[in-house]
């Protein structure tokens, strides 16, 4: 059973989330999102919000079916040093060649790396990547929770030939440069599937060939509820060049790896060749079908249940936006 201070933060954080997509509804996605960025008390207080959410109360409600914790950051830690590290890449690089080969396209470059990994963490909060010694981690946050995140928008920060930082500030990232990327509970903050989008194709510009954006988003429904919607991510990703090499569902959050292809016409090939008729371009969670009042309500789901899988009954509650949701 959830403390009241858990139950608080989180409703805090519910609420930021629903008031960014009813202001984007009204005035459109990106002023809405500028005015957020602008906004330091709200964004100062989810700060605060979110890291002692994570710090404080996340361990007790992220258990698997063996009682085991299930973190976030220790399972993007470990796919990233058994990718890296323990060579998982290579049967990925290898299945890239032979499809290259199979559809005559040339692959200019393979993956190259070396320790530490260069891993940027979007959305960092408070650094959880920092006790891993493998990890170089650029922590990056549109409002810092610490001294050791540096702020960034990074929907809005420039892209180019090199890093430029001005005291704890992002000015520019550099493009084709890092290993890993994380969104680790990131996309269901952002308001509408444009901008997760948008995301995504900044993401694949910083990765270099072969490198992994790893997505975390939370839902604590049962495994098939939502996989209508975890098929249109599949879908969208493929149709920016990324593969994803790894979907596990746990209690609490859906864990995925995409990588990016060598050639980015290799996983635009899947989504052709393997496009159900159910899939569709977008990166949408339940929240995005809901009216102004059924946001407020929090009870009227069915709407959006429908609507995201409309030749099924499966998705008939409402998709929980944070992992550590509280039990009633």
């Amino acid at each position: 059973m959830a403390t009241e201070e858990h139950k608080e933060l989180a409703y805090y954080i519910k609420e930021v989330h629903a008031s960014l997509r009813k202001s984007s509804s009204k005035i459109g996605f990106r002023r809405a999102w500028l005015e957020h960025s602008k906004n330091e008390d709200i964004l100062k207080k989810y700060a605060k919000c979110m890291e002692r959410l994570a710090t404080v109360h996340w361990d007790s409600n992220c258990l698997d079916k063996s009682n085991a914790v299930v973190s976030r950051i220790q399972w993007s830690a470990d796919f990233s040093y058994n990718y890296y590290i323990n060579d998982h890449y290579l049967k990925f690089r290898d299945r890239d060649i032979d499809i290259s080969n199979k559809i005559n396209i040339s692959i200019d470059s393979l993956e190259q790396f070396s320790l530490p990994l260069k891993l940027l963490d979007v959305g960092s909060c408070y650094n959880p990547f920092k006790m891993y010694t493998f990890l170089d981690v650029l922590p990056i946050d549109l409002c810092p929770a610490n001294n050791s995140v540096y702020q960034c928008d990074f929907l809005n920060v420039d892209i180019g030939e090199e890093m430029v930082i001005e005291s704890q500030s992002i000015k520019e990232l550099e493009q084709n440069s890092f290993d890993i990327v994380t969104f680790c509970f990131l996309l269901e903050y952002i308001p509408n599937s444009e901008l997760r989008i948008e995301a995504c194709v900044r993401a694949y510009n910083l990765l270099k060939p072969g490198g992994i954006l790893i997505i975390n988003t939370p839902d604590s429904k049962h495994v098939g509820a939502n996989s209508k919607l975890m098929k249109c991510w599949r879908y969208t990703l493929a149709c920016l060049g990324f593969s994803r090499i790894k979907y596990e569902k746990f209690k609490h959050m859906h864990c995925l790896v995409f990588r990016k292809s060598l050639h980015k016409d290799i996983a635009i090939r899947w989504s052709t060749l393997c496009k159900e008729s159910n899939m569709e371009y977008g990166l949408f969670i339940p929240q995005d079908f809901l009216s102004d009042k059924e946001e407020d309500d929090h009870t009227n789901i069915d709407k959006a249940s429908n609507i995201c899988n409309n030749d099924s009954a499966t998705i008939t509650e409402h998709f929980e936006e944070l992992p550590f949701s509280y039990d009633e």
